[in-house]
């Protein structure tokens, strides 16, 4: 099975030079955590995630909510895949690079998203779903957290 099987196609995007608010207005009304940041041939420049939003906007000193743009805080250091690839590939990269969602490109053009939840939909893949949540929890904030408990 390859990711474009699994993965989602309709996925709204944001410009880098769109208001904060508005990418926050986008989760809020769409129930995501995720927004591409694209340009205005589809190409992705980055991601912004509410958790982006959370700990970066939220956290600016230098500037007031309402003044951030997209490309204030959205994530540039982004690892893709293609819609071609093996979905058993893509499980491991959640693995290893410890994300919860993947754009899917093509030639350099967002066609996709593939999320830990679309792997959960198909019942064959509980296991990795498994092994990816066990991967992500291994991040040091979370193990420092269950160790003050």
């Amino acid at each position: 099975m390859t990711v474009k099987e699994l993965m989602s196609t309709n996925v709204c995007f944001i410009s880098s030079d769109a208001p904060v608010t508005s990418a926050a207005a986008l989760m809020k009304k769409n129930n995501i955590g995720l927004v591409p940041v694209c340009d205005s041939k589809g190409c992705l420049l980055g991601l912004i995630t509410d958790r982006d939003i959370v700990l970066r906007a939220l956290t600016d000193d230098k500037k007031k909510l309402e003044e951030l743009i997209v490309s204030d805080v959205m994530t540039k250091d982004i690892v893709t895949i293609s819609p071609e690839m093996d979905i058993h590939d893509a499980a491991c990269i959640f693995s290893q690079k410890r994300v919860h969602r993947l754009p899917v490109l093509e030639n350099s053009r967002l066609v996709g998203v593939l999320s830990i939840s679309d792997l959960a939909k198909k019942r064959v893949f509980l296991a990795e779903v498994g092994d990816i949540m066990g991967a992500i929890a291994k991040i040091k904030g979370y193990a420092s957290i269950k160790n003050k408990k």
